[in-house]
């Protein structure tokens, strides 16, 4: 496993530096965080990262940005290769870089900036051309389209607590009402809690949850039928549709990274 460690390079005067990691397999990385803002792509393989604000998940050839100073923990789903541009906070206020995490395109451009950016000598020339393709890479983050592969996570405990349950092993067949009996709530409150809480109705966060959970094991390599009934839709053809409805594409064509 190659695996650079981004604190070596915190205290580089530089306002921008990059690396690159391999992982196996369900490799964890444990909760950490970054002085500088971190854009994690991953370049092959699907990962996930999680929060106290929620859970994200990334397939090939996207990114996910998280601000500086966010506590973060990644999940490998199967082999995954990484590359990171850190950005000083400075530098990400300037350039008008999220102040939330968010799971963003990569264009054809910001990935061949990255795999340059990560090539380069930590202390690269300012004023040459290593210092204008770290410039570049940033506005290219900058300009990316984000996408809506999250599953917001609410602050109230018994919920918080239902949701994370649920992330782990979600299914389109979990009834409101159940969900309310267990946090203690009568339907309508826990219904109109879960909107304050999250900004979304909790069908729509079950379903999010669901198709998150499956990019990952679609990533693993598990069949689509397998995933649909897991999850708990009445077909495949049910579960690609709704695939297609959120995220613009079918499964295999998503996760080949081509549907940009």
């Amino acid at each position: 496993m190659r695996n650079t460690r981004a604190d070596i390079y915190e205290n580089t005067p530089r306002d921008v530096i990059a690396t690159g990691n391999d992982y196996p397999p369900h490799y964890v990385l444990p909760a950490h965080s970054h002085r500088r803002g971190q854009l994690l792509y991953a370049s092959t393989g699907v990962l996930t990262t999680i929060t106290s604000e929620g859970s994200w998940v990334v397939p090939p050839r996207r990114a996910l940005w998280i601000p500086p100073g966010v506590t973060h923990e990644v999940l490998m789903g199967g082999q995954v290769s990484t590359r990171s541009a850190y950005v000083t906070p400075d530098v990400a206020k300037a350039a008008g870089l999220p102040s939330h995490c968010q799971v963003i395109a990569v264009s054809p451009l910001l990935h061949e900036l990255l795999m340059e950016a990560v090539d380069l000598p930590a202390e690269y020339e300012l004023g040459g051309r290593d210092g204008r393709v770290m410039a570049l890479l940033v506005d290219e983050i900058g300009r990316m389209p984000v996408l809506p592969l999250s599953a917001p996570l609410p602050h109230e405990k018994r919920l918080a607590a239902l949701c994370r349950e649920l992330l782990m092993q979600p299914s389109q067949e979990v009834k409101i009402d159940d969900m309310a009996r267990r946090a203690g709530m009568s339907r309508r409150h826990f219904t109109r809690t879960f909107r304050e809480e999250t900004g979304m109705s909790f069908t729509a966060w079950r379903q999010q949850a669901c198709l998150l959970s499956a990019l990952t094991r679609l990533g693993h390599g598990e069949s689509i039928t397998q995933v649909a009934v897991d999850l708990g839709y009445g077909n495949p053809s049910a579960f690609t549709a709704a695939f297609r409805r959120v995220l613009g594409a079918a499964p295999s064509r998503y996760l080949s990274g081509s549907a940009m």
